[in-house]
């Protein structure tokens, strides 16, 4: 396991619209290009265990998002996932990309949603080749978000997440990763350190409102997928309570001939419940592509 000091080391900081966002690369310059996008309420750690496999073969890239793991966590953002995917486009702008592929969990899979969407209105300037989505709420009507998310998007939210301790953040993992696949106490320490790095808990009850949006934006978002123009696939833990096998079947009855890899033990975190059997689903999705 890659640990979070050594992350961050290999890492660096850029500045978009007055912000500081972390961001990490690794493999090739002249490889094809790989977007990694995290979920919540993590940051791109997550991918950790996938790390060198991708870079042997893309050049990888990937970012914390505004609000979360060691980038910015401004009080008085809104947090939409419209300008999360405008700091995806910039960073790709800044490194010279004209394509990339995209691989996202949960929170992520919205912003990747809203990145297709994009594409598929013609404004889009970086082509986006194919997309890969992990647990995640695609659909407003399968999300099964747990109490504590449900909470945070109360009119009690800020007083909620003041009252989110280790303890309690920890037991919610466990609820949500698959019961073979328990998070271990590295990865339940890393992902509270990222979680309260820069006052993070202070924004945990804007950045919920991911929930909202999705219901705002379901015809463009669902629409994204459904007319894709390039090709789309879904790895997806079946026991996941939040978006689990009901997400899984509610995918195959919306998107026609679906591509879908369902991991039967796996929960709602499957790149670190078991990443080298998501990197091998991962590649042979590409190899299929290719």
């Amino acid at each position: 396991m890659i640990s979070l000091d050594e992350w961050q080391q290999h890492g660096q900081f850029e500045q978009f619209n007055g912000q500081q966002i972390f961001t990490r690369t690794g493999g090739l310059p002249s490889a094809p290009a790989l977007l990694l996008i995290h979920g919540f309420p993590s940051a791109s750690w997550d991918w950790e265990g996938m790390w060198q496999q991708l870079t042997e073969r893309y050049y990888v890239i990937t970012l914390d998002m505004l609000g979360f793991g060691l980038s910015d966590k401004p009080k008085n953002s809104e947090y939409l996932i419209s300008q999360q995917a405008d700091i995806y486009q910039a960073l790709l702008a800044k490194l010279g990309m004209s394509e990339y592929h995209i691989l996202a969990h949960d929170y992520g899979d919205t912003v990747a949603q809203e990145l297709l969407a994009r594409q598929v209105d013609g404004n889009c300037k970086i082509h986006i080749n194919s997309v890969c989505l992990l647990n995640g709420g695609l659909f407003p009507e399968t999300h099964k978000p747990v109490l504590i998310q449900k909470l945070l998007l109360s009119p009690l939210g800020s007083f909620v997440a003041k009252k989110i301790t280790k303890q309690k953040f920890a037991a919610n993992l466990h609820h949500i990763f698959g019961p073979a696949t328990p998070p271990t106490s590295e990865v339940v320490d890393t992902l509270w350190q990222l979680l309260t790095h820069n006052d993070g808990i202070a924004v945990m009850h804007k950045l919920i409102t991911y929930m909202t949006q999705r219901k705002q934006h379901r015809q463009r978002w669902v629409g994204a997928l459904v007319n894709s123009p390039v090709p789309v696939k879904l790895i997806a833990g079946a026991l996941d309570p939040i978006s689990g096998q009901h997400m899984i079947d509610r995918y195959g009855q919306l998107i026609s001939n679906a591509n879908i890899t369902t991991m039967p033990t796996l929960g709602h975190y499957p790149q670190v419940e078991d990443a080298t059997a998501i990197t091998a689903a991962y590649l042979q999705f590409r190899q299929s592509i290719e």
